[in-house]
């Protein structure tokens, strides 16, 4: 029974494995350009802040945060992460 498990798991260990490697090269890519947007965003927001349009600069604001590498980079590096967890799990299980 076992056996039939590892066999079973191991199509899924490749998909993960290549899903990983892809999505990896992806997110590289995608936190850079969200790292510019979010300065140019930031910038941008503090000087509708200095112009005295409070509520549209706090909007920016809050936009650049979560383009900034705490917001939705930190999401998927996370994601990202459990992953490559279960990608291991699974060869382990294989390999044991």
């Amino acid at each position: 029974m076992r056996i039939l498990l590892k066999i079973i798991a191991a199509p899924f260990v490749l998909i993960l494995t290549v899903t990983g490697a892809c999505l990896s090269f992806v997110f590289g890519f995608a936190t850079w350009a969200l790292n510019i947007v979010s300065g140019i965003a930031g910038l941008l927001g503090v000087v509708l802040l200095l112009t005295g349009q409070t509520s549209n600069g706090i909007i920016i604001l809050i936009l650049a945060f979560l383009f900034s590498p705490l917001g939705f980079p930190a999401i998927a590096g996370l994601i990202l992460d459990r992953l490559s967890y279960l990608n291991y799990s699974l060869k382990n299980f294989i390999a044991s």
